[in-house]
């Protein structure tokens, strides 16, 4: 009783200024930040008048938004099965189990929301989709614990600090794959840079040190920005349901459901895919296969499957999960216009918007400017096209040519792209989109911690990018 008296009547603690900071931006993004449906139609009406500033023809553009409209179909379903996927998995009761766990250990809030950061930047060096969901996992686990006062914002924006940090610097950097594999590369682009394999884009020292130097710095802002538990704002002051569904299935009615309630089809569909696995992966480099999003998912279902055990209890945690995607299904086509208005609708001197946006990069490069020019490019288009692997072969023809040129060194500028690359993740809604749909928040609720982590990532990048530059010399292009 004593104990309780004295922490109710003590002085609440100071916050940092980076805690200033994170709920400052927090309390304006409440108020201003609107919807990410909004975020991305007004990104496509930006760049629509864009390109009419250009001289594009009003059907031009019209066309591109149509043609665009469809074209990151599949890709909208592959993210929308990294979220079910993702979630059958960790519902499962196995899988359950082991974040109940992890979820017992932290000891404070600020600590808690530290440990999810963790847990998000070293899942992410293996593959991105793993730690969105994972941690995002954890952090609603987390959220559950009745005596841990955990910020559930910031714990939201530490399970992103993957996609917003080291994702693109680890195996599923989408820009090293397609750099080191020549059946990847299309023959304009394999003609300039040749093969490069991992040896000089992600597992160069210079990449390691960088990578290790953001995870520190993430893992210190997110510590620093945490609101303590005077400040904190928890799941239920947001009204976010934390609430289980009984794991437990009810008696069988019918005979007809014997097979709902019997493990042989399931053992069936896994076995038949354990046999393609093991074929996928033998047949190809294992890096490469589980960085295909196809791969993933499919691994992933099975593995819901084996662990469900019941066709009865998989089926009812993917209807779940189904609610989850609803964001990336009716937004991320928008990301598909915008793409297409951006590289499609050319303007009246045939040239279109990221054409000149590129031209106007290039043309202030020089030897000495070129990786923090580059890089800067590099995050401004990403906020506008947010896909890794489909920007850079966009990008990498005149990227590359210039690098050529300038005779940088051609792993470190794939380098430079993929550092560059997450920055714009940390306030652009489009990766957050799943996540956003496990955690039952909008990306207003976060966006303030991850803007806190941007102010200290943007020049801590930048600084880097230029100061590693200096330490590496060019190579000529190598032919397979």
């Amino acid at each position: 009783m004593q104990q309780h008296t004295l922490h109710s009547t003590a002085a609440p603690a100071r916050s940092g200024p980076l805690e200033r900071i994170a709920i400052g931006v927090s309390n304006w993004s409440e108020r201003w930040f609107p919807d990410a449906y909004v975020f991305a139609a007004l990104a496509v009406m930006l760049v629509a008048a864009a390109a009419l500033a250009m001289g594009a023809p009003v059907k031009t553009v019209a066309a591109a938004f149509g043609d665009g409209y469809w074209s990151l179909i599949p890709f909208t379903l592959q993210m929308a099965m990294v979220a079910i996927s993702g979630y059958v998995v960790a519902v499962s009761p196995p899988a359950s189990r082991l974040i109940a766990r992890l979820a017992a250990l932290p000891r404070s809030g600020r600590g808690a929301v530290t440990f999810v950061a963790l847990v998000s930047l070293f899942c992410s060096m293996f593959n991105w989709a793993i730690s969105m969901i994972f941690a995002s996992l954890l952090v609603r686990a987390l959220a559950r614990r009745e005596t841990l006062r955990m910020d559930y914002r910031a714990a939201g924006a530490a399970a992103y600090l993957g996609m917003g940090a080291t994702w693109a610097l680890g195996l599923s950097s989408a820009a090293a794959q397609i750099q080191a594999n020549p059946a990847s590369l299309p023959k304009s682009l394999l003609d300039i840079t040749g093969v490069i394999p991992f040896s000089q884009t992600i597992f160069l020292w210079q990449s390691l040190a960088m990578a290790a130097v953001l995870s520190a710095a993430s893992l210190l802002v997110a510590w620093a920005s945490a609101p303590g538990p005077e400040r904190a704002r928890t799941a239920q002051d947001l009204g976010v349901d934390l609430s289980q569904a009984n794991d437990s299935l009810e008696p069988r009615q019918r005979p007809g459901e014997w097979l709902e309630y019997s493990p042989l089809l399931t053992l069936v569909i896994v076995a038949l895919g354990a046999v393609w696995a093991v074929n996928e992966f033998t047949s190809k480099d294992p890096v490469y296969a589980i960085s295909n999003l196809n791969t993933y998912n499919l691994l992933f279902l099975l593995l819901g499957m084996l662990l469900s055990w019941r066709p009865k209890r998989f089926l009812r945690a993917v209807a779940r999960s189904v609610p989850s995607v609803a964001g990336v299904l009716i937004q991320f086509p928008l990301y598909g216009s915008i793409a297409f208005i951006l590289t499609k609708a050319a303007g009246s001197d045939g040239a279109t918007v990221s054409h000149h946006i590129a031209e106007a990069f290039v043309s202030i490069a020089n030897p000495d400017n070129f990786a923090v020019v580059m890089g800067l490019y590099s995050a401004v288009l990403g906020f506008l096209i947010p896909s890794g692997g489909g920007k850079w072969i966009i990008e990498a023809p005149y990227v590359m040519q210039a690098a050529n040129q300038l005779q940088m060194h051609l792993g470190w500028t794939v380098q430079v792209y993929n550092a560059a690359e997450a920055l714009p993740n940390l306030i652009n809604p489009f990766w957050m989109l799943p996540l956003l749909g496990v955690l039952g928040i909008k990306a207003r609720d976060m966006i303030g911690f991850t803007f806190t982590q941007l102010i200290v990532h943007l020049p801590l990048v930048m600084l880097m990018l230029w100061g590693f530059s200096k330490t590496l010399a060019y190579l000529p292009p190598v032919m397979p």
